[in-house]
């Protein structure tokens, strides 16, 4: 038996997640490292397959399916998971205001457990930001078996101005809770990515949910003031801008530097 030879960059591994100086135990992974990723393997797998559990939204959300009758059809075929089932559709057109402001949509997407654990907490530290901006909102919808683009055809039953969908990100060995936040203006099916904003890894250790609530109400307010969301609307928090002026961005130059001549 080999005993475990630890690596020089060990100290690094408490700035990261990532999977750096395990050490190695003659010319393999130690033990203890294969059994901890056999673990997040199997998290992760759990995190793709585990149903959506609604309740944990609260009372009064209204619950709606894809087009996808079950979880392997939805992981085969996505195309199903952008469509409303015939009976949301209708569910959603009844409950349908005459015109609002926003519409949010929770889905499981690939990590229902990101959702249960991360929905919650972000609508709560959100909702009282709109409120204050006197943004008018449509009933919250959970949709299982959900893709993103769903919450286009959502937007457009609700005749909502802007839509934003929170779903379960692909988990990563690290990362089985990691949500993802969509924002599109003007939400009608047909939309590419192009057309949206995503703000990602909405997690305790990630992005956390009042980070997050931040990032996604200016972008909120950007979209209303402009009438653009995607491609066109870039996010210029103030925590990234202080970042640009304080000369962290690398391929930014220094103001002060000096012009080098040749000699005449």
């Amino acid at each position: 038996m080999s005993d475990v030879i630890a690596n020089p960059w060990q100290a690094l591994r408490a700035l990261t997640q990532a999977r750096i100086a395990l050490g190695r135990a003659g010319v393999s992974v130690p033990t203890s490292a294969q059994l901890a990723f056999q673990l997040a393997h199997a998290q992760a797998r759990d995190a793709v397959h585990r149903p959506l559990d609604v309740a944990v939204l609260g009372a009064g959300v209204l619950v709606a399916h894809s087009a996808c009758p079950d979880r392997a059809t939805y992981l085969q075929r996505p195309d199903l998971g952008r469509s409303l089932d015939a009976a949301s559709r209708a569910l959603i057109a009844a409950a349908a205001p005459a015109a609002c402001d926003l519409a949010l949509v929770v889905t499981d997407g690939l990590s229902a457990l990101a959702i249960e654990q991360n929905a919650r907490p972000l609508l709560d530290a959100l909702l009282p930001r709109l409120a204050q901006d006197g943004w008018s909102l449509a009933p919250l919808v959970a949709v299982q078996q959900g893709r993103v683009a769903i919450g286009d055809e959502v937007g457009a039953l609700f005749n909502a101005r802007a839509v934003v969908v929170l779903i379960g990100e692909r988990p990563g060995l690290s990362s089985p809770d990691s949500m993802g936040l969509y924002l599109t203006w003007g939400p009608r099916a047909g939309l590419t990515d192009a057309g949206r904003n995503c703000i990602s890894n909405v997690r305790p250790a990630g992005l956390g949910h009042a980070q997050a609530a931040h990032k996604l109400h200016y972008l909120l307010d950007q979209a209303r003031a402009r009438g653009i969301s995607g491609v066109g609307l870039k996010d210029e928090t103030e925590a990234d801008a202080m970042a640009l002026q304080s000369g962290a961005n690398f391929l930014l130059a220094p103001q002060n530097s000096q012009q080098h001549s040749k000699p005449k």
